[in-house]
């Protein structure tokens, strides 16, 4: 299971890659559970990536980690620990 926020990026990229590289002739077919679960995969990577850009847009614009603590309902030290690390290395 992912464990960060960059696990689960990287799981969509793989299961995207997966869909672009679909071959019909050497296809299993896979229950509608299972389907409906990887597009719920994929889904939540693209909303972690738009949460990844709206913050830094909000902190290229100063808003203080106190205030996207609060926004994402949770603490300026644990937005921080969980997405500055993102910024920082961008």
């Amino acid at each position: 299971m992912p464990r960060s926020i960059q696990d689960i990026l990287d799981h969509a990229n793989e299961l995207a890659q997966r869909f672009e590289d679909f071959d019909a002739d050497e296809a299993e077919e896979i229950s509608v559970e299972e389907y409906l679960l990887e597009r719920a995969v994929v889904a939540r990577a693209r909303c972690e990536q738009q949460i990844l850009d709206a913050i830094a847009k909000a902190r290229a614009a100063e808003l203080s980690w106190q205030k996207i603590g609060e926004l994402l309902g949770t603490s300026a030290q644990a937005a921080h620990q969980r997405y500055g690390v993102f910024l920082e290395s961008a």
